[in-house]
Parts: C-alpha cells; sequence; structure tokens
C-alpha cells in the first residue's frame, strides 16, 4: 500500500462498526418506517460497546420511492434522529452503495465522525412497478422495453459474442438459490437445477422465471464512524478502503457483453484501495438477472471477457469456493429492494469479515471484500455502478 493512497484515499479512515438488516420479502404487514426503526435498531444492537444515538451527528437514506416524500424527514421520523443533517439520495440499483460512499465522503473528509446510512424500499405495495413505468413516452422506455427485456438484451449480445449457452447462464441462478436457502434473509429460500432454470416460463428470452430477481420490501442499516473511534464501538471493526462511482451510456459505442460503468468504477475502487482483483476474498456483487453477475464477473477483472462461465463451471464462486460471490443468494434469492440492496450487500460482508455470517459463513475467515451495484436509467440509455472494497 503507497502512502498516497492512503493519504489521498479511504484506505482505513473509516471504520464500519454496526450493521443490521430486517428479513426481506413480501412485507405487507410491515410500514415503510417501521422497516426502517428495525433495521436501525439491529444496527445499534450490533455494536458490541454500545452506542448513544445522540452520538450520530448525521445521516443518508437511499430510496427510490418513496411512500411520504422525497426529503430525508423519512428516516428522521422512523429512528428519532431530528435536528442533524438528513440527507436522502437517489441513483438507480446504486442507491444504497451512493448513500453508503457520500456518508464515506463526509467522514473522510473530516466533517463527521459517527454517521448513519439507511437503504430501504417498499416495492410490493406498488403492483405495476417497471412494468407500469415501460409506458412512459421516452425513447427506449416508451417502446416496451422493460428491465427484463434490456438484460435479455444483454444476455443475447452477450451469448453470440462468446458463444455462451443457456445452460452457463443458469449456473448463476443454481449457485445464489443454493446461497439462499441457507440465508436467513432471504426473500427466496430454495434450491434449483439447471434443467428447472431452463424450464421455466421465459420472462424475456434468454432469461426465465429463475434468471429474474423478485419483487421485494427490504431495509438495511450501517453505523460508521473515523476509523480511529473504532475502539470505542467495537473490536472488530471493519475498514473502507476504496470506493468507485462512473456511468455511462451505451450511445458511445461498443456493444450489450459488458458495462462498462462498472469497469470503471471497480478501476477507481481498486487503485484507491491499492489491490487487484485476485485479493479479493468474498464479493456481493450485482445479479438483478443471471447475465448481470456472469458479466460482471469480467468487468470486475475476476474472468477474462468471455472466461466468466468457467468461475461457475469449477465452483470457484461457490460458496466453498476460493472466492466465493454472492453467499447471501444475491439479489436473485434474497431479493432487490433497490434501496436497501447495496446496504445489505455491505451488511453481509461486514459479518463476513467479522467471521459472523452464520450458515453462509465462507471458509478461510476473508480479509478483502468487494461491493457492486449497477443501475440502468429510466430510459435505458446507459448505466450507472458502484463499487466498494472493505478489509479488516
Amino acid at each position: 500500500m503507497s502512502k498516497t493512497k492512503q493519504q489521498n484515499g479511504l484506505y482505513r479512515k473509516i471504520a464500519i462498526v454496526g450493521a443490521g438488516m430486517i428479513d426481506f420479502g413480501e412485507l405487507f404487514e410491515k410500514s415503510f418506517e417501521s422497516m426502517v426503526e428495525e433495521a436501525y435498531l439491529h444496527a445499534l444492537k450490533s455494536v458490541n460497546k454500545g452506542i448513544d444515538p445522540a452520538q450520530i451527528k448525521a445521516a443518508w437514506i437511499g430510496t427510490l420511492y418513496p411512500p411520504q416524500g422525497n426529503s430525508g424527514l423519512l428516516l428522521s421520523f422512523a429512528t428519532g434522529l431530528f435536528e442533524i443533517p438528513v440527507t436522502r439520495v437517489e441513483n438507480a440499483c446504486a442507491t444504497g452503495s451512493d448513500a453508503f460512499r457520500t456518508a464515506c465522503m463526509a467522514i473522510a473528509a473530516g466533517v463527521y465522525d459517527v454517521v448513519l446510512v439507511v437503504g430501504v424500499e417498499k416495492m410490493r405495495d406498488d403492483g405495476a412497478g417497471h412494468i407500469q413505468r415501460s409506458a412512459v413516452k421516452q425513447l427506449w422506455g416508451g417502446r416496451g422495453v422493460t428491465m427484463p427485456a434490456f438484460f435479455g438484451l444483454h444476455a443475447t449480445a452477450y451469448m453470440n459474442k462468446y458463444k455462451a449457452t443457456r445452460e452457463d447462464i443458469a449456473l448463476v441462478s443454481v449457485k445464489n438459490h443454493h446461497n439462499g436457502a441457507l440465508y436467513p434473509h432471504a426473500h427466496y429460500r430454495f434450491e434449483c437445477s439447471v434443467e428447472e432454470v431452463l424450464k421455466a416460463p421465459f420472462i424475456s428470452y434468454p432469461l426465465g422465471l429463475y434468471d429474474c430477481c423478485p419483487v421485494t420490501d427490504g431495509a438495511a442499516a450501517l453505523i460508521m464512524c473515523r476509523a480511529d473511534l473504532a475502539p470505542r464501538y467495537t473490536e472488530k471493526p471493519v475498514y473502507v478502503l476504496g470506493s468507485g462511482l462512473a456511468t455511462d451510456t451505451f450511445f458511445r459505442g461498443g456493444d450489450l457483453s459488458n458495462f462498462p460503468a462498472t469497469q470503471f468504477a471497480a478501476q477507481q475502487a481498486y487503485e484507491m484501495a491499492g489491490v487487484t482483483p485476485d485479493e479479493i476474498d468474498v464479493a456481493e456483487i450485482h445479479d438483478c438477472f443471471s447475465i448481470t453477475e456472469l458479466i460482471s464477473y469480467e468487468d470486475l477483472g475476476f474472468a477474462q471477457p468471455g472466461q466468466g462461465a468457467a468461475l461457475l463451471k469449477e465452483k470457484r464462486v461457490a460458496l466453498e469456493g476460493e472466492k466465493p460471490i454472492n453467499p447471501s443468494g444475491g439479489l436473485l434469492a434474497k431479493g432487490h429492494p433497490i434501496g436497501a440492496t447495496g446496504v445489505a450487500q455491505l451488511v453481509e460482508l461486514f459479518q463476513q469479515l467479522r467471521g459472523e455470517a452464520g450458515p453462509v459463513q465462507v471458509k478461510n475467515r476473508p480479509k478483502l471484500a468487494l461491493q457492486h451495484n449497477i443501475g440502468i436509467g429510466r430510459t435505458a440509455t446507459g448505466s450507472v455502478a458502484c463499487v466498494h472494497v472493505l478489509g479488516l
């Protein structure tokens, strides 16, 4: 690790000292506020030396479809944290991880010592969701290009370029549903075979039912502080080492077999942390659809272009493999409550690095972890990606 990166980046300047989330699922019986409150209380309880909420000096809430307005008051009413700055963040499917990133920058800048980040989404109360939004009269969106249709285009482009098969893509779903069956917070807790994935009804060719994440409610929370303050709160802090955020548009050329925004964001995060992709021990990466995870192996540098399926076939990314990917079951099994997704990924990695991930704890307690989200703009003409590297 170079001194330049340590001084100019985030390396060990920020510590996560508490993390909590609720069980994801169809939570019709829970309100938006009750989900936030529950995740927040879990995070407070996880700070093993204790923390007074009055020590939290700022908060960020990531949510995409708030039912009660568009301000930070959504968090304040649920937690009782008034008077302090509370900021609402929205950035497509990277909403939660961008809220976390923004909080990191505020701590690193020396503005706040202790902060809270909450990600939350109440998606099941609106039955139409993205299908309804496809009727918006905008380029692509007005032509019925829903998210399944858009990622189906990516899948066919990838298959055509690299001669990949539907079986290759199905291995992502098989792996993640296996992990999700073990993960206590997952929306879907069942296993499936390659044959079941291939025989499932098509949603948008070549993606079938098991290739698509569920529509889910959920919330997650993180308590963070200046690294030098971490011993006040816990004996086992997890440090933020690097962060990257990037956007790109498909109008700039290239093809649909990758996501350039992920490549750019990952490069920023790796350089800031002073690590390489080979050094990552465990990762929670975006798999809104099975093809997204497969392509992201390559965009994140875990495999060469066109070689991502080999990681699945050789079980290198399985729970018991050398580089487990999505031990939580990923979005395919855990669910994808958009604002909560990135924060929940970070909660899982916090627990993995502390050796507290229970039935999905990976072997040989990891030392470096990566979190990744990718989001698509409403008009499906570009993407935004966020990547974080965490470590001990």
